[in-house]
């Protein structure tokens, strides 16, 4: 191929638009008045084996890509009966094997990016939640199964792996 195609032909690849494999994705449900909203970038497993090998069991995750996932709450809420004051966090949780519960982290430290953690002293809340197991979900997602006259439970799932946390507005 002669070198002024292969210029072109570079060129061309360089100014075509460049997304990233974790798309952003955006969750919001209002509850007896109250929003709740998630805002992410969603990894996708791609093969990869995710919990205790890629998120590793007993340290701090990020459940998202690129910046960190942040939740916020219009209203004061409960999160599995635990005060939570409204405003928005970044989210965090330290994953354990089951049976053993995870953690669930609400941090005041938010526009920062995946991996680095805000620190203890910016937690809001930390939760115990068991996780459960379901059907294989590629791309990690949160969700609303259930929504209630004044609750919901909000679902993170990526692979097999779910983690639910009931939501109570507290007006």
């Amino acid at each position: 191929m002669p070198a002024t195609t292969i210029r072109f032909v570079s060129l061309f690849l360089l100014l075509l638009p460049q997304y990233p494999r974790s798309q952003h994705g955006t969750v919001t449900q209002h509850i007896q008045g109250t929003e709740v909203s998630i805002s992410y970038n969603r990894p996708v497993a791609r093969g990869r084996d995710l919990f205790g090998s890629l998120v590793h069991w007993g340290r701090i995750w990020h459940p998202g890509a690129d910046s960190a996932t942040t939740i916020s709450f219009s209203k004061d809420v409960t999160i599995d009966g635990h005060a939570l004051a409204a405003g928005r966090y970044s989210l965090w949780t330290i994953p354990d094997a089951p049976p053993k519960p995870w953690t669930v982290i609400f941090n005041r430290g938010v526009g920062g990016w995946h991996t680095n953690y805000p620190g203890e002293s910016q937690d809001a809340l930390r939760v115990s939640v068991s996780s459960e197991t379901g059907p294989h979900v590629e791309t990690l997602t949160y969700y609303f199964p259930l929504v209630d006259a004044d609750s919901a439970v909000l679902r993170l799932q990526w692979g097999t792996v779910i983690v639910p946390m009931k939501i109570k507005v507290t007006q």
